[in-house]
């Protein structure tokens, strides 16, 4: 297939379905009729021989073969949507504006002391906003420009954003000095032993660890479970509960609650955290400004970026 066989507008109409997943709303967005948006599908489906979205209850779900053109067309049209609309000589120290990432609780903890400071510094005049992915449709709403960027471990973000890593950790076991188990070594006897605290963190991409932990035969005693990580450190520090918890997290309670961290003896895999920012605003100065402030303050692999399908 040559690029003269296809219309532009058609790869803008499949981006835009992969994105909303919905004629009536992709319809909305290109200012066409619902017919005119079946009409250009039909021919993307003779062109490409496969039937790229199938209609379903819960709308238009992509075909594996449309999954894995979503990763160059979004890439392509970025590009495309960036190159006629530069602007140039972005100067944050002018920026009046609100700032907002989405992080979970874990992120405000490791990553808003230095933001704050770094955008005091560098843009006095916008504001730094914060919400959770848990509280907002954080897919849409990056979409439409209400959030910037996001930070964390958030595999709901697929078809059109980008991604960068941040950094892998690990999961270790926190709990307080003097507790019984501060010594160099926890085996899963220990554990099992234990009495635990719980982190559930619904819709983090943290709730995993728990059941890779059973799958290990290790049946822990819960005594309390939280929705959260905020008063982790307050929890451990007044009692003799363990968690499960990020290295990165552990090591910013550790000191102002008197904590300590062991590795964990359940075989437990590493994790990426990452930022993710959608294709719309991939040449954006003020995003990339905003990108290029946390890959300099938290960005410990120099990945490419990269977009996911």
């Amino acid at each position: 297939m040559e690029l003269s066989d296809i219309d532009l507008n058609q790869l803008v109409l499949f981006h835009q379905l992969m994105v909303e997943r919905r004629v009536s709303k992709v319809a909305d967005n290109l200012n066409l009729t619902q017919p005119a948006v079946s009409n250009s599908l039909a021919k993307l489906r003779r062109l490409f021989g496969d039937e790229l979205f199938l209609r379903t209850s819960s709308g238009m779900v992509p075909t594996p073969f449309a999954e894995q053109l979503a990763e160059p067309v979004g890439y392509a049209l970025a590009m495309i949507h960036s190159g006629i609309n530069q602007q140039n000589d972005f100067d944050p120290a002018k920026l009046n504006r609100p700032v907002t990432i989405g992080m979970t609780d874990i992120g405000e903890i490791v990553f808003l002391p230095a933001l704050v400071e770094r955008l005091t510094r560098e843009a006095p005049g916008a504001t730094l906003n914060t919400v959770r992915n848990t509280a907002v449709n954080l897919r849409d709403d990056m979409e439409s420009g209400k959030v910037d960027l996001a930070i964390g471990l958030l595999p709901q973000l697929k078809a059109g954003f980008f991604q960068r890593r941040l950094f892998r950790q690990h999961y270790v076991c926190l709990f307080r000095q003097g507790h019984a188990l501060d010594r160099k070594r926890l085996s899963l006897a220990d554990i099992k032993a234990a009495q635990h605290l719980v982190i559930v963190s619904a819709g983090t991409g943290h709730g995993t660890v728990d059941e890779l932990i059973r799958r290990a035969g290790v049946d822990r005693t819960t005594r309390l479970t939280i929705p959260h990580f905020v008063s982790v450190g307050h929890i451990l520090q007044r009692t003799d509960l363990i968690a499960t918890v990020p290295d990165k997290l552990a090591d910013r309670l550790a000191e102002p609650f008197g904590l300590t961290s062991r590795p964990h003896p359940v075989a437990l895999p590493e994790i990426s955290i990452n930022a993710f920012w959608h294709a719309k605003v991939h040449r954006s100065p003020v995003n990339q400004w905003l990108r290029g402030v946390v890959f300099d303050l938290f960005g410990e692999d120099r990945a490419r970026e990269r977009a996911i399908a």
